[in-house]
């Protein structure tokens, strides 16, 4: 009877003594965190006892101990004694993030996820596996559903909007590698996804008109460039096209506005340059329908020339003495104006009888006697432009005593009109209407210039 109660007696001490051994008892929490970017597998009041949060509670110890052997047993263990604690299988995926075993990781938050779909520990820790897989849009999914859950969590919070903008970088540079290769599609589809993302970023607006304006699409360009300049005041860019698109258009006016908007911004000779053409251009609607008609002419008139030079050097030709001169045959016609204007300062005579004969053909050498004339007034203002009036070129066709040389020589040297092939000049060849644009552009050039 004494045995049986020494054995006994024993018995209990064993067990005890086990029972004691069974509790383990682990760290404190560090001073600095191990893995700060973890978050707490924290038990809801449902799972919540005693002994499950020991458990789960050692296991984090053990983890920000980077004691990551201890902690997944803990976890482990937990998980064996209470199936359906998933605070516990995410603290043992949290093990395996932590071990960078990635695919186990994910695996583990996945199958907590499955039982618990917005449980936000397992949500966080699946987007940080994730984003160590570089699968970026899944990730930030994940973050930022657990934000949705627990507002909370403001290192969530930091760290998506970092992802948010380096899957936009990614997007956007994909979509510029798109539209250099010629993909429009696939870049389109690029910017709108970033716009889903970041939509009030004036260049994704503007890089989505630039495809609009490369597919012919004046009308959605328009638009995305307008939305660009609304929501930056300083893109200057975004105006220039929109004043290029008006001016295809034929809306100069509304060119002029947005070019001179740009400019305002940035100023640069370009823009000034553009301003000036598109306000001639806005002009230019205003002139007579024979004016206009002037460029698909295959033989320019002598009133044809009138007017270009009348028109375009408007301003040149205020330099230029005044004379009287009587012109009998100009009444009546569209560019009689310009023929008063041209012939009172002495750019294009009439003929002795005082008739202009404005319908008459222009040579080559008619065009380079009238050059030769602006390039002298020109020179009144600047003296080494005068230099041009004694130039001898040597031309092909025509030696210096030519009646004609004197004038081409002028025509040549200042580069207005280059000579033609083999060198020659043609003298007595017609003048077509895009020919003389072009040669009182440069005449234009050369005299302002000069100014």
């Amino acid at each position: 009877m004494g045995c049986s109660r020494g054995v006994v007696g024993g018995t209990l001490m064993l067990l005890a003594l086990l029972a004691g051994c069974a509790t383990r008892v682990a760290p404190s929490l560090p001073e600095a965190l191990s893995y700060p970017e973890f978050v707490y597998p924290a038990l809801p009041q449902l799972l919540h006892t005693a002994d499950a949060a020991g458990d789960v509670d050692r296991g984090w110890r053990y983890l920000q101990n980077d004691d990551l052997v201890s902690a997944e047993r803990e976890f482990a263990d937990a998980v064996r004694r209470s199936p359906g604690l998933y605070p516990a299988g995410t603290g043992g995926a949290y093990v395996a993030l932590a071990r960078r075993e990635y695919d186990r990781a994910l695996g583990g938050f996945d199958a907590v996820l499955v039982a618990v779909p917005m449980y936000a520990p397992a949500l966080v820790g699946r987007g940080q596996t994730l984003l160590a897989l570089d699968r970026s849009a899944p990730a930030l999914e994940a973050l930022e559903a657990a934000l949705m859950v627990d507002p909370s969590l403001d290192n969530v919070r930091s760290r998506i909007d970092v992802l948010r903008f380096r899957i936009l970088q990614e997007v956007i540079e994909s979509a510029r590698g798109a539209a250099a290769s010629g993909e429009t599609a696939e870049a389109r589809a690029g910017y709108e996804r970033a716009l889903s993302v970041s939509p009030d970023s004036a260049f994704l607006y503007r890089e989505l008109g630039m495809l609009d304006r490369a597919d012919g699409d004046v009308e959605a360009g328009l638009d995305r460039f307008r939305r660009a300049a609304a929501l930056d005041p300083g893109d200057a860019l975004s105006l220039i096209q929109i004043g290029d698109l008006l001016a295809e258009r034929q809306d100069f006016e509304g060119a002029a506005s947005a070019y001179r908007r740009a400019s305002a911004i940035e100023p640069s000779d370009d823009l000034r340059a553009r301003i000036a053409d598109v306000v001639g251009e806005a002009r230019d609607t205003q002139l007579p329908a024979e004016f206009r008609a002037v460029a698909r002419l295959d033989r320019i008139s002598r009133g044809d020339l009138a007017a270009l030079l009348g028109v375009r050097l408007e301003d040149v030709l205020r330099d230029a003495p005044e004379r009287d001169m009587v012109v009998t045959d100009a009444q009546g016609h569209w560019a009689a104006a310009w023929i008063a204007q041209v012939a009172r300062r002495g750019v294009m005579d009439p003929y002795a009888n005082h008739t202009f004969q404005p319908g008459a053909p222009i040579t080559r050498g008619d065009l380079a006697g009238a050059v030769s004339r602006v390039v002298a007034v020109a020179a009144l203002k600047r003296p080494d432009v005068g230099a041009l009036l004694a130039a001898r070129p040597t031309i092909a066709d025509m030696g210096i005593a030519h009646l004609s040389y004197p004038a081409a020589s002028v025509a040549v040297a200042s580069g207005v009109m280059p000579l033609l092939e083999e060198g020659r000049f043609q003298v007595a060849d017609p003048v077509s209407g895009a020919e003389a644009i072009d040669v009182v552009a440069r005449l234009r050039d050369l005299a302002v210039s000069s100014r």
